[in-house]
């Protein structure tokens, strides 16, 4: 399999560290709209530099696009690619509207190609495991789940870019761009979420979007639960998941299964290293979880499969997050 990365930031090299550990993958071609930042990719990983779209998503041979481009092109991005017979997987979200989700979800259809979006919590084996518990029923009927993201961004994070922290191209602030993945475990693991009520605010950063968010959610099973996430509380903690149901409860930390206290005892087995790095820093160095995306998604492409998380899968979360952003502006409960 040959991949090309669209985007040359933080992300796109952590795209590259994973396909590349994987035999038989390579990197075809990089495209971006820093030269410096491409070449520098370019160079480190192998693959040819681009910096015109069209050119890039003409090279051959290519199969796979990976898209580390700001999160309100990743719409735009993933369709040209599909039009050109391309795989794509897109770093979340997958864009910032349901709107557009859904054109891309129709684009694939109509394409005949696969899409995926790089959410790597779904393959980590702990929260593998909490899956495992909760479809068989060892959790019981739902009862509540948390989610606490409470991160720490510096200034700078959000100064020296472009588009971080506005609302055409990170879609929002800390809960769509930070929180969204444990916004993804919450309803992929509890169930689908029928209303939100919620409130945000820009405390410490000086952004267009929110730094601080806090939802209470109501699942479809009548299970309520709450979000918290943001960039600004220093220095930053881990993720916390907390998932009640009437046999007892699951407590992820950071990425490690902490707590699994059910009526019916069970031995589950941690596998995970708590993730400090992403509390205070958005660079990734164990690139190990999303190299398992790779590994899914060239499966479901070899199989005519589906992905871990494809378009589909994809559009929940988006969903949620819209409707809380909704509710902050106009007040109330609202659906996704």
């Amino acid at each position: 399999m040959r991949v090309g990365l669209l985007g040359a930031g933080n992300i796109s090299d952590t795209h590259a560290r994973a396909a590349r550990a994987i035999p038989g993958v390579e990197i075809a071609a990089v495209c971006g709209a820093n030269r410096e930042k491409v070449a520098r990719l370019a160079h480190a990983h192998g693959g040819v530099a681009y910096d015109a779209i069209d050119a890039f998503l003409a090279h051959r041979p290519m199969d796979i696009v990976a898209i580390g481009s700001p999160s309100g092109l990743h719409a735009d991005h993933t369709i040209a690619a599909m039009r050109r017979g391309l795989h794509v997987l897109v770093e979340k979200p997958l864009d910032v509207t349901r709107a557009k989700v859904d054109t891309v979800i129709a684009e694939a259809a109509r394409a005949g190609v696969k899409v995926g979006v790089f959410f790597q919590d779904r393959l980590r084996p702990d929260v593998a495991a909490m899956k495992e518990l909760i479809d068989a029923g060892r959790l019981g009927k739902p009862v509540f789940a948390s989610g606490r993201v409470k991160w720490y961004r510096p200034p700078e994070y959000y100064g020296t870019s472009r588009w971080r922290g506005t609302c055409a191209l990170d879609g929002g602030g800390a809960l769509m761009n930070q929180g969204i993945h444990t916004v993804d475990l919450l309803q992929w693991l509890f169930g689908p979420v029928a209303r939100v009520c919620a409130r945000t605010a820009t405390r410490i950063h000086a952004i267009e979007a929110e730094d601080t968010a806090a939802a209470v959610l109501e699942f479809e099973s009548g299970a309520l639960g709450v979000i918290e996430a943001t960039t600004s509380v220093f220095p930053g903690y881990a993720r916390r998941v907390e998932l009640t149901g009437a046999e007892g409860t699951l407590i992820l930390e950071g990425d490690r299964l902490v707590a699994a206290d059910l009526r019916n005892a069970v031995d589950v087995r941690t596998a995970s290293p708590t993730d400090l790095e992403s509390t205070a820093s958005p660079v990734v160095s164990d690139c190990t979880p999303h190299q398992r995306v790779f590994e899914d998604f060239i499966r479901a492409i070899e199989t005519n499969g589906t992905p871990a998380c494809d378009a589909r899968e994809g559009r929940h979360s988006v969903a949620i997050v819209e409707a809380i952003y909704r509710s902050a502006r106009d007040g109330g409960f609202q659906e996704p």
